[in-house]
């Protein structure tokens, strides 16, 4: 397992770069998002990365956070998401806006990601609830060693009034209300005031 890779940007294209480590160059795929936020041609960088093995193809997978990879390794554990579409709902939505949406139940969110459907998008969110709403999504797979990573403030926001009280549904659906970027203990303060009266 390559954990990560950390090195000067030889190529870089819209779904891939190829970065020099060592002396050696690594082709690596990315999210949309993963690549126009990173460096220009020639500067370092790093991914955090996920070797995929398959029987005609071997392929690395790169990532701006440790979340991010965590999230891709949860949505390809799925029946029917592949690695192609995992990156595609990456390249689509953010690691927070998945988790959010799986929380709220949003198969429709999963649908402006080239490559899934309506069912698709059923399936991703009837097999990822529970670990999302167990606060799970940061953690490490079964197969993996590597230490836990936090998934962002919006989905620790959601596991901490899930555990005040309040259902995952309409956890999420506050928190989606607001602006991801602020820090946990103030999406948690805004949340519980717009859900005023709700407490279980």
């Amino acid at each position: 397992m390559i954990y990560s890779l950390n090195g000067k940007i030889l190529e870089k294209g819209t779904d891939r770069v190829v970065i020099e480590c060592a002396g050696v160059g690594y082709e690596v795929r990315v999210p949309l998002s993963a690549a126009s936020a990173l460096p220009a041609q020639g500067a370092q960088a790093t991914l955090y990365t996920f070797l995929n093995v398959s029987e005609n193809d071997i392929s690395l997978f790169g990532f701006l956070t440790a979340a991010d990879r965590q999230m891709f390794r949860l949505l390809t554990g799925v029946s029917g998401v592949g690695p192609k579409v995992g990156l595609a709902i990456l390249s689509a939505l953010s690691c927070d806006r998945v988790a959010l949406a799986i929380s709220a139940g949003d198969a429709k969110a999963f649908t402006a990601a080239s490559g899934v459907g309506p069912k698709l998008g059923q399936r991703i969110v009837l097999e990822l609830k529970d670990k999302v709403g167990k606060g799970l999504v940061g953690e490490v797979t079964a197969g993996d060693l590597a230490p836990a990573a936090p998934v962002g403030g919006a989905a620790q926001a959601v596991a901490a009034l899930c555990a005040l009280g309040y259902n995952q549904s309409e956890a999420a659906q506050a928190i989606t209300r607001l602006d991801p970027s602020l820090p946990v203990e103030e999406l948690v303060r805004l949340a519980l005031r717009s859900m005023a009266g709700k407490v279980r």
